[in-house]
């Protein structure tokens, strides 16, 4: 047998293959391709975009042709579309929806409002730029896009999956500190969510100097266990509890 590597050929801008198995890269080609003609969308209804979403799903453009359908729950969610302006409550649900779901994940906002603010832009109450706060993948801006640039845009993330260039998820475990400041910002020092980021990094090998500072360590210092909320007991039950 010969001692030489089988080389395998990759793709330009396809990230390369890696450890000693030879068709690692064969894999990571497949699944990428097959990934890419399989998505399911959550749309967060935050403006006036998800109006140009129902025509972008049904017939006249059927977006199910191209793999992707939406889907209820951000866990079993691959993209999370963000359709318009984002006050500051309304981001707390983002954020708690986003590190719901499964990575790899990816996040498309839609309309000038994710972008800079649009015409909210001079609103104390509203998000001036999406990406200071969570990895966003593509803009389809305007006010609002219609239906085509939408089905364009899912288009171009679909082929950034494919080549294995749609990697922002990562940055957020990466760069965990600086986006968790952004949010302290925001809503105060004591924000957190029940998702812990920092095993995530570490489980998904993702963990870097990004991922701990000074942000990180108010959170540790503020952070409180889940508890199960205790449901009400009336009559009878409460009487053997009693006793």
């Amino acid at each position: 047998m010969s001692d030489k590597q089988l080389q395998i050929p990759v793709e330009p801008g396809h990230r390369a293959a890696g450890g000693t198995n030879p068709y690692r890269g064969v894999f990571d080609r497949l699944s990428d391709f097959c990934r890419a003609r399989s998505l399911f969308l959550l749309h967060y209804c935050t403006g006036c975009g998800a109006i140009e979403l129902p025509p972008a799903m049904t017939s006249r453009y059927d977006m199910e042709r191209l793999g992707i359908q939406p889907m209820a729950t951000p866990r079993q969610a691959d993209i999370l579309l963000v359709t318009g302006y984002v006050a500051t409550k309304t981001l707390k649900r983002i954020m708690l929806t986003y590190e719901q779901m499964s990575a790899p994940r990816y996040v498309i906002g839609i309309c000038s409002c994710t972008v800079n603010g649009g015409m909210y832009w001079q609103s104390y109450a509203t998000v001036k730029k999406l990406n200071e706060y969570l990895p966003v993948d593509m803009y389809i801006a305007g006010c609002m896009p219609r239906p085509e640039a939408v089905i364009v845009g899912l288009q171009k993330l679909m082929d950034k999956i494919e080549a294995g260039r749609a990697e922002s998820w990562k940055d957020y475990y990466r760069n965990y500190d600086y986006y968790l400041g952004k949010q302290q910002a925001l809503f105060g020092e004591r924000w957190q969510t029940p998702t812990d980021i920092i095993a995530e990094a570490r489980r998904y090998d993702l963990f870097g100097p990004g991922t701990l500072g000074e942000h990180t360590a108010l959170l540790e210092q503020y952070q409180q266990p889940l508890e199960m909320p205790s449901a009400p007991v009336f009559g009878r039950e409460r009487e053997k509890i009693e006793r």
